[in-house]
């Protein structure tokens, strides 16, 4: 928040990041409409593992940086103890209840906080593969997991006050780090030529992206109320975007978004705006087969890469 005084703007906000947490035996996710695209219908949460940022926003606390006075300041060490401590007390089973716990929780124990950030990045682990007996036959662990480090959920809400009302104000869900290759089915070619070209048109050739992707509800209840059946699982938009990417033939990235942007939007009505980010990651060809025309060797680019962005937003519907 931007505050002024006689000479000076300041902008000022201050909290805590990275705070791992690890809930055993959360509520589990049940209850999601199952999609086309998607084998994911909801996840036991075994283990609940997100990484949290907090974030203070207001102008009560400014004479902690003008005057070194932090009477309206809460450590940021007591900020992490609570996170950890409100984990035990979550009854949710998605990333955006423990949000919205933490943020209405925060403005409700401390009076003197305004308004109040909170963010989560999903940890991922995944069950590993145990054996059931049977020879060849292996089943998800119900105890043991193991790392993964691909894409990952991720949720920011904003709270402020309302007189005597805590209010969302403000929300963002994403699915982050995707990487997506394919080896066919991408063209980029007609583009602007001049002086400075030396890119050649491709009518056929491998792409590869790293892509995140963004949402924002029409209907924040949507979101909150994940035993509903209208809540829009993270996994499940990773597998949307993932099936257009594997299945259209595009002539650009920029091609390739719009299409995903319209089948996530069409998929889930919950949504009112989606945002991607896309990186160019396209290898640079070296060798091809005088044999077999499809056998061809690659090899990674420049380390420059192109960024495309695109937003669809739905007319007449707000998110929150």
């Amino acid at each position: 928040m931007e505050l002024a005084d006689d000479v000076h703007n300041y902008t000022i906000s201050y909290g805590k990041r990275r705070v791992p947490v690890y809930r055993v035996y959360a509520s589990s996710l049940a209850g999601i409409a199952p999609i086309p695209e998607s084998a994911f219908t909801g996840r036991a949460n075994t283990l609940f593992a997100v990484e949290v940022d907090v974030e203070v926003l207001g102008n009560n606390f400014l004479s902690a940086y003008t005057n070194g006075d932090n009477s309206q300041v809460v450590a940021t060490d007591s900020m992490k103890n609570f996170v950890l401590h409100q984990a035990l007390e979550f009854k949710g089973s998605t990333i955006e209840s423990f949000l919205d716990l933490l943020g209405r929780a925060f403005l409700s124990t401390y009076a003197l906080m305004e308004q109040i950030r909170v963010t989560g990045r999903e940890l991922p682990f995944v069950p590993t593969l145990s054996p059931t007996g049977a020879p060849g036959d292996f089943a998800p662990s119900e105890v043991l997991f193991s790392r993964s480090h691909n894409d990952y959920a991720l949720a920011m809400l904003e709270f402020s006050r309302a007189g005597e009302d805590i209010l969302l104000s403000a929300h963002r869900c994403g699915r982050i780090g995707l990487q997506l290759l394919k080896v066919t089915g991408s063209s980029f070619s007609h583009f602007v030529r001049d002086a400075y070209t030396t890119l050649p048109e491709r009518v056929d050739r491998p792409l590869f992206t790293y892509l995140d992707v963004f949402w924002r509800y029409a209907d924040v209840d949507a979101m909150l109320k994940s035993d509903s059946g209208r809540y829009v699982p993270s996994e499940q938009v990773r597998d949307v975007v993932t099936s257009v990417f594997h299945e259209f033939v595009s002539e650009s990235i920029q091609h390739l978004v719009y299409e995903m942007g319209h089948r996530v939007l069409d998929r889930f009505p919950e949504i009112g705006a989606v945002t991607f980010e896309a990186q160019n990651r396209t290898p640079d060809p070296v060798a091809l087969s005088e044999s077999d025309p499809r056998v061809k060797v690659y090899t990674s680019p420049f380390s420059a890469y192109g960024l495309i962005q695109l937003t669809i937003e739905r007319q007449g519907r707000n998110g929150g």
